[in-house]
């Protein structure tokens, strides 16, 4: 099968059983998207297939043929990080370090989202423009577990980089 990750092509050929996350991992070398639980509970695994945030845990990589996949690795560099990555670092959003990638892919995905004017469970019905508070985010941002505790830091790094964008 033919993959584009991070805008480059990739020929595979792997077991039709494989993950899109063990793919990465174990076929491609792209060892920032974390394996946590691999039951799509925590997050770690978080990547944008199409601009979509998705748990890579839970999806084949043989379903992913002409998808453009994006992990953290496609975000930013050293050399020039990402918006969201650069306010992680300011606002000291991680301690481990082991959740960042699927937190900050979650973020893009859930920035887009609100700029499309998405609506989640905490949005207030009948308004067209989402209001970003905390918790707008903490709610959009619950698919991703953070065991060292950093949400308040999170949360402040992705006001952060929605407030700039405004």
């Amino acid at each position: 099968m033919r993959i584009r990750i991070n805008g480059d092509t990739h020929e595979v050929d792997v077991d039709v059983r494989t993950s899109l996350l063990d793919l990465l991992r174990e076929h491609l070398g792209l060892t920032g998207s974390k394996k946590g639980c691999d039951h799509g509970q925590c997050g770690a695994c978080t990547v944008l297939i199409n601009g979509r945030r998705i748990n890579s845990c839970l999806t084949l990589a043989v379903m992913h043929d002409d998808d453009e996949i994006v992990t953290i690795e496609g975000l930013g560099s050293p050399a020039a990080l990402h918006p969201l990555q650069a306010a992680f670092v300011r606002h000291d959003g991680f301690q481990c370090g082991y959740c960042t990638p699927g937190q900050i892919c979650s973020a893009v995905g859930m920035l887009d989202e609100v700029a499309k004017g998405w609506p989640s469970l905490v949005s207030e019905p009948g308004t067209d423009a989402v209001a970003l508070t905390d918790e707008e985010i903490r709610e959009r941002m619950s698919g991703n577990l953070c065991r060292c505790s950093a949400y308040p830091n999170i949360v402040d790094a992705i006001r952060d980089v929605a407030g700039a964008g405004a």
